[in-house]
């Protein structure tokens, strides 16, 4: 067949890729031309991490490693299971992180890390500094170490879904698990609305039990639940996790008592009811002390609109009750 001409064949090489078949590659082909390239599913990537590094990830992380339940939690909602193959010890959810292999608490260990063959580690600003000699090893042995952004409100904790989503390749589902909380949590704002103005109630949040109370103040999750759901903080005036005095946390008086150390402390609950300096307090009284999972209202990731939901029951039982 003689040669076609260079019009005819212009249009056989459009109609070739607008339909997506092999005669478009195979004109391309006779035209002395390459095939174009398939789409990268969006690697390389370059993130800005929680201490301000700039991380370039090359290619879709098939070996993962997670140094803190957190972004464990997070990995696993993206639906990572299969890629994620070390954890922490204090990893305990979900049910398939327990039975990842464990690489260490606060002190990792680096030769267990590397041994695994991760091409992604997911370390968390909350340590990175006390850390920084044992992933700066981990970076010398060619491991790609993404320091997931310290969480203390909603929008932190939005942040470091779609940080681990980039990194992952899993933008997608992070957009959706982040727009799925807000929507959540919209609605419990909205319920919360009809809690009146002079009707909240004040809440004392208690972390760690007598002898030494300690307690969640401004700039924690807790604080900022409390919020949502039209509740006083006992002590909003309070910066983090400080230490309070038995006097001082009976001096508030509150109309709730919620204590998130149960897992740990059997009858956590009844045991406050039974203390004699507090027989006065509101709580006490009308018997409003409740427990709650600490991770579901401190760990940043997905459970936290869970917490919310629990902390909202426990408060006020007759508008959010379902």
């Amino acid at each position: 067949m003689k040669k076609l001409s260079g019009i005819l064949l212009m249009l056989l090489l459009v109609i070739g890729v607008m339909a997506g078949c092999s005669n478009g590659d195979k004109a391309a082909k006779d035209s002395g031309k390459k095939a174009a390239p398939a789409a990268k599913s969006g690697f390389p990537v370059t993130i800005t991490d929680g201490i301000g590094e700039k991380v370039t990830i090359d290619k879709k992380p098939k070996r993962i490693v997670s140094l803190i339940p957190s972004n464990t939690e997070i990995a696993f909602d993206l639906g990572l299971n299969k890629e994620i193959v070390g954890v922490s010890d204090f990893d305990n959810y979900p049910k398939e992180a327990t039975k990842k292999e464990k690489i260490g608490g606060m002190d990792f260990n680096v030769e267990k890390i590397i041994s695994l063959k991760p091409d992604l580690v997911l370390a968390h600003a909350s340590g990175a500094h006390n850390s920084k000699k044992g992933l700066d090893q981990l970076r010398d042995n060619g491991i790609k170490v993404l320091v997931v952004n310290e969480a203390k409100s909603f929008d932190d904790a939005y942040k470091s879904i779609e940080m681990i989503g980039k990194a992952t390749g899993t933008d997608a589902k992070a957009k959706e698990i982040v727009t799925s909380m807000k929507s959540d949590l919209n609605k419990i704002k909205e319920k919360a609305n009809a809690i009146k103005k002079g009707d909240e109630k004040t809440v004392w949040i208690e972390v760690q039990p007598a002898p030494e109370l300690y307690t969640a103040g401004k700039g924690t999750f807790m604080d900022e639940m409390l919020t949502a759901i039209h509740a006083k903080n006992a002590a909003a005036k309070l910066e983090g996790w400080p230490k309070v005095t038995e006097e001082k946390a009976v001096s508030y008086k509150p109309d709730v008592i919620i204590t998130t150390y149960g897992y740990y402390t059997k009858n956590a609950a009844q045991k406050v009811l039974d203390r004699k300096a507090w027989k006065d307090v509101p709580a006490i009284k009308k018997k409003q002390v409740y427990d709650i999972q600490s991770d579901l209202v401190s760990r940043p990731g997905p459970r936290l609109i869970e917490g919310v939901e629990q902390l909202a029951e426990a408060v006020y039982p007759d508008v959010f009750k379902k």
